[in-house]
């Protein structure tokens, strides 16, 4: 195995997880923030079962991600996890209040607005969360040896609010989108209406953390500037989707405006990724100062390229049980 990268190997399945995790569950948790706005309970119910069938599955990207990183780069647990306690804790609160009203709203009758809130605010603090813990990323962490050296409240700043911010507006979108694709009728017109207010909002928040990026992080300018002139590749296919979500939305169509978001959110995880790299605890520790030990990595690459197919399979089956419109009165929990 001397030939393979193993560190190499494992940051390209975490990476992979990842954006599978923000597409997959940022649609559901899109639906969620949408919640409280939508036009009225009929609406409400028709977002909730365009997602029910598929919500947890969604999330175990999100298990994946997180046992991976634990597996193949110990020392980003060791730093990240005190930098980030409270931030984390908060969105699996997020996420543990969003599956109980998912289970309990459909049986509530007089305490259903009680579960609406349980969904709504779940799925709001767990995207605000996930914002800010990708804002501290961009930031970086203070560190002393291999140990974290920073205040339990260094990972919430003006600027990680903002991107916190972003990724609420990107759900969102996401979600706004997907309900293009899963309702029709008066949901699906309200729907419509509002994704060129949130893809402006997207818009607004990219354009303000481009420009505060490289105040917080010097290397990004360099980076950005430098010699390696491709990174642009991903910010241009950002505007591209960017311009063709306007578009299919003014034109009405059903499932481009969903798949455009999905590019959009690729192209600046990538550009992300790319600003960062190699960097796995910015400022200090690259991929290969994290890593386990290779016997370790191997072991258990071997279960994880196992687990990879059933995972993409049982999600391929579920989409296309599920598949077609979601219409009132009808749904997974009735």
């Amino acid at each position: 195995m001397e030939h393979f990268d193993l560190s190499m190997i494992w940051a390209v399945i975490i990476a992979f997880a990842v954006i599978m995790y923000v597409l997959m569950d940022g649609f559901d948790l899109g639906v969620g923030i949408l919640f409280p706005f939508a036009p009225d309970e009929d609406a409400r119910d028709v977002m909730m079962n365009s997602v029910a069938p598929i919500w947890d599955g969604n999330e175990t990207w999100l298990v994946l991600g997180g046992v991976g990183l634990l597996a193949a780069f110990p020392l980003v647990y060791t730093v990240l996890l005190p930098a980030l306690y409270i931030g984390v804790f908060l969105m699996l609160a997020g996420l543990i209040f969003r599956g109980v009203a998912f289970e309990f709203r459909f049986k509530a009758k007089s305490s259903r607005y009680l579960w609406n809130w349980a969904f709504a605010g779940g799925s709001i603090l767990a995207s605000f969360t996930q914002g800010v813990v990708v804002g501290s990323y961009i930031q970086g962490y203070h560190t002393e040896g291999l140990v974290y050296a920073g205040g339990p409240f260094d990972w919430f700043t003006p600027f990680t609010v903002v991107t916190g911010l972003g990724l609420l507006a990107g759900y969102a979108l996401l979600g706004c989108t997907w309900l293009i694709m899963k309702s029709e009728g008066y949901i699906q017109e309200w729907a419509h209406n509002l994704a060129p207010w949130l893809l402006g909002a997207v818009l607004l928040v990219f354009v303000v953390i481009s420009i505060w990026t490289p105040s917080v992080d010097p290397a990004a300018y360099e980076r950005w500037f430098g010699d390696v002139r491709w990174i642009w590749i991903f910010p241009l296919l950002a505007a591209f989707s960017a311009i063709q979500i306007f578009r299919t939305v003014y034109k009405r169509k059903q499932v481009q405006p969903f798949l455009f978001t999905m590019l959009m959110f690729a192209a600046t995880y990538f550009s992300l990724l790319w600003t960062r790299w190699p960097y796995v605890i910015p400022p200090n520790f690259t991929l290969w100062d994290a890593a386990s030990a290779p016997e370790s990595q191997l072991f258990l690459l071997l279960g994880i390229l196992f687990v990879i197919p059933f995972i993409l399979v049982y999600t391929a089956w579920a989409y296309w049980v599920f598949r077609g419109k979601v219409r009132v009165g009808e749904g997974y929990h009735h």
